[in-house]
């Protein structure tokens, strides 16, 4: 017993340290690259309309501007029915009505954040309007002070009562990431052949998107509007993050599975802006995230379920360029085994284990 101890191999010290360091490093990119966008998050050109008369227009920009600098980007419209029309297609989270009857407009289903920060400004317009009307009725010699006007603030776009806050919409959105991230990396694992993993890869996206839409929208009230199109869009969802999983694996082997870990989770989910507005993340990293499918997703399961009237056309194009590039390299990874010097059976097994061949090949090791 004691020679089998003394023999016993162990890891060498160095190795030992290398792996914990790695490890060490590895969680601290984790950290890094979940905490990061919370932690700077800070609103930056967030696009607001405004209207009424210019004078007033350009008092209430320089207002706010001195207030939050940087904060808003103004897009200045026709009337109060444009810029309700500017909310509900997205192209603004809020808006500003000065004149006879300020009001200030917001979209909780767009951004809640943006909407409890125009609710701030509606309570300094509102001082300001007062004051200004107050010292208007002192130089014109008014033996009264003038009635107090008052800024409603409208939401015209509001979250659903069965999730008042957002937050089953935006913890929506991870189970797509992880889900596609699981079911690319499961069919690399266990489906021999590229365009088999293809086929299951397009069925398991299908019956995905039907059930998790049926989850999210029917029993939790997460989702709302059309369920057939938010299931399609799930659907393409999990395909834009699982192909290109398998994809990569078909044409350079088993390394391709990290495809799913570090470019899906570590760095497209963190900017995807599925929990705040593109415009909080540090520039440009808010727009680079609308180009993988997290955040295409993200952007395109909200304006599903809240704003029929937006152009969905980008966020479905991100979503089928993924798809499509992700089937594409399975084909090409096919074609390269097919066409080469081992079947494509072989060559899904070709990267499992060298010391499983070599021990196969030993005389001393039974077949």
């Amino acid at each position: 017993m004691a020679h089998a101890d003394a023999t016993t191999e162990r890891t060498p010290i160095g190795r030992v340290l290398g792996l914990a360091l790695a490890l060490a490093a590895v969680l601290a990119v984790i950290v890094l690259a979940f905490s990061w966008p919370s932690v700077t998050a800070e609103p930056k050109d967030l696009p607001i309309a405004i209207t009424g008369p210019a004078q007033a227009v350009s008092a209430a920009e320089d207002a706010v501007d001195q207030q939050s600098p940087g904060a808003i980007a103004f897009k200045e419209v026709d009337d109060r029915a444009a810029a309700v029309d500017a909310i509900e297609t997205r192209e603004a989270y809020g808006a500003i009505v000065l004149g006879q009857e300020p009001e200030v407009l917001t979209s909780s289903a767009s951004s809640l954040a943006v909407a409890q920060l125009l609710g701030n400004v509606a309570g300094q317009l509102e001082e300001g309007v007062n004051a200004q009307a107050a010292a208007a009725a002192a130089a014109a010699g008014a033996p009264s002070a003038p009635p107090h006007i008052e800024v409603p603030v409208t939401d015209v776009v509001p979250l659903a009562e069965s999730d008042p806050r957002g937050t089953g919409l935006t913890a929506a959105l991870f189970p797509l990431v992880l889900g596609g991230m699981i079911g690319g990396i499961a069919i690399s694992l266990v489906v021999i052949g590229a365009m088999r993993r293809v086929t299951a890869v397009l069925v398991y996206s299908a019956v995905g998107g039907l059930a998790l839409a049926a989850i999210l929208q029917g029993w939790f009230g997460a989702l709302q509007g059309d369920y057939w199109l938010n299931s399609a869009g799930i659907a393409l969802a999990l395909t834009a993050i699982a192909a290109p999983i398998t994809g990569f694996v078909a044409l350079i082997g088993r390394a391709g599975i990290a495809v799913g870990p570090i470019v899906m989770l570590l760095f497209a989910n963190p900017i995807s802006a599925a929990a705040i507005p593109k415009e909080f993340l540090p520039v440009p990293w808010g727009e680079v995230g609308q180009w993988f499918p997290p955040g295409a997703a993200a952007t395109l399961m909200r304006e599903l379920s809240y704003f029929p009237a937006a152009d969905t056309t980008f966020p479905w194009l991100v979503l089928t360029a993924w798809a499509v590039g992700g089937i594409l390299l399975s084909v090409l990874g096919h074609f390269r085994t097919a066409g080469g010097a081992e079947p494509d059976a072989e060559a899904a097994h070709a990267d499992e284990s060298g010391d499983g061949a070599e021990l196969r090949q030993d005389p001393r090791v039974p077949a």
